[in-house]
């Protein structure tokens, strides 16, 4: 059933969106949010790459074609996509164009190094903001956000972060019981994000330096943060759920590559093992890895005074606490909703409502924790909050073009590496 449309701050029941970052994570996160308010409709996307601005348009089209003509409110679906040629923009300053192109709020999907200064010009000119995860590669980054998300509380807007696993009813469930001390103290949590290798593209004929890294960022620094900060940060920001958000003081954290070659594999670590310390004397661990040929786990164990819980969204009937005895004290037995959706239903709503959701300050944190993970790693050393807050590493080139030269490819090594 469509939830009732209420008219936005403009004054119209249509919420017009533009979407910058076209790939398949970001055309997910687009139908979620025309699924979530009768009144949203696309109406602007940009990209780098203009065949990633078509590809998404035409999945979009085809999605919204195959559901019910009507929503219910008289609009059928394919017509909330109302993205006209000249509202299809292209190039590293395309979401410029987006932001400026006459939309109510923006969906920022592009690479994490890019997601800094596109927060940043979305909230200056007045925007609500969907940013997916995470939300910088470096210092210099996170304190961009955290002043864009100070500037969007003062101004009303909305700034969602995509922190997804937070939008799960199951695991919100478990999270809930540990929080609420059904296993006493937390005492230490250890959070886990193994799997295999994500895919390479070989380097194809007129690409420059610049669009072979762009094309293979996942396998960059610069580009994703490297996987502890671009994929298993949700494991990261789930230790943080379990330790109450408490911020933690230090990090000490091995890492390296240990099954990684080839120039399309960039200059990123394949596994990671962190221990965060905080100030109460408590740690916190966290192991990841992205090797091809080894156990996948994605499962949170954390322990208490009174017992134990076992925490995994890609099976939430398993999520379950345990007393001391190691016998069952309580599972979730409902039935787990798309976090995806669930997220994009929150922020809408929030807009409609004028109780505007910001989760920008905890996105940011969360992430910086990853961050100082991977300082630790590369460097050898044991890296404190303030100094991951204050580093002075900038990462990226000073100009963005295809023929603009491209970063220096030069892995990290734990004890030669300087820390800035």
């Amino acid at each position: 059933m469509a939830k009732p449309l209420l008219a936005h701050a403009g004054g119209s029941d249509q919420l017009k969106i533009g979407f910058i970052g076209c790939g398949g994570r970001g055309t997910g996160a687009a139908l979620q949010a025309l699924k979530a308010d009768p009144g949203n409709v696309l109406w602007s996307m940009g990209d780098i790459f203009a065949e990633r601005v078509n590809s998404s348009q035409q999945s979009l089209e085809h999605e919204l074609a195959g559901m019910d003509e009507d929503d219910g409110t008289g609009t059928a679906w394919r017509d909330k996509m109302q993205v006209s040629e000249e509202r299809k923009f292209v190039g590293f300053d395309s979401y410029k164009a987006v932001i400026d192109s006459g939309v109510d709020a923006v969906l920022l999907t592009t690479w994490p190094q890019f997601r800094p200064v596109q927060i940043a010009a979305a909230v200056a000119a007045g925007k609500h903001v969907f940013a997916e995860k995470p939300v910088a590669v470096d210092a210099p980054g996170i304190r961009a956000v955290l002043a864009a998300s100070e500037q969007a509380k003062a101004k009303n807007l909305a700034m969602q972060i995509g922190f997804c696993w937070r939008y799960h009813n199951a695991m919100r469930a478990g999270f809930d019981h540990v929080l609420n001390g059904s296993i006493g103290e937390v005492t230490t949590v250890h959070t886990t994000y193994n799997t295999g290798t994500l895919p390479v593209r070989p380097r194809k004929d007129g690409w420059s330096d610049m669009e072979f890294q762009l094309r293979n960022w996942w396998h960059f620094n610069w580009l994703s943060g490297d996987h502890i900060v671009e994929q298993a940060i949700h494991s990261v920001d789930r230790m943080a759920w379990a330790m109450g958000d408490e911020l933690p003081t230090k990090v000490t954290c091995h890492g390296g590559r240990a099954a990684r070659f080839g120039p399309e594999r960039g200059d990123v670590y394949d596994h990671f093992a962190a221990v965060y310390e905080y100030a109460s004397g408590k740690r916190a661990f966290h192991t990841s890895r992205q090797i091809d040929g080894t156990p996948s786990d994605n499962s949170d164990y954390v322990y208490g005074t009174n017992g134990s819980a076992y925490i995994n969204g890609w099976t939430p009937n398993n999520i379950e606490t345990k007393n001391l005895a190691g016998e069952r004290t309580w599972h979730f037995e409902g039935r787990a909703k798309d976090m995806y959706q669930n997220e994009h239903d929150e922020l809408w709503a929030s807009v409609r409502s004028g109780d505007r959701l910001n989760d920008g300050q905890r996105g940011c944190y969360s992430t910086l924790m990853a961050i100082m993970g991977r300082m630790a790693a590369y460097t050898g050393q044991v890296i404190t909050w303030e100094q991951a807050m204050n580093s002075k590493q900038k990462l990226g080139p000073d100009n963005y073009a295809m023929d603009a030269p491209a970063p220096e490819v030069e892995v990290a090594i734990p004890g030669r590496t300087k820390f800035f």
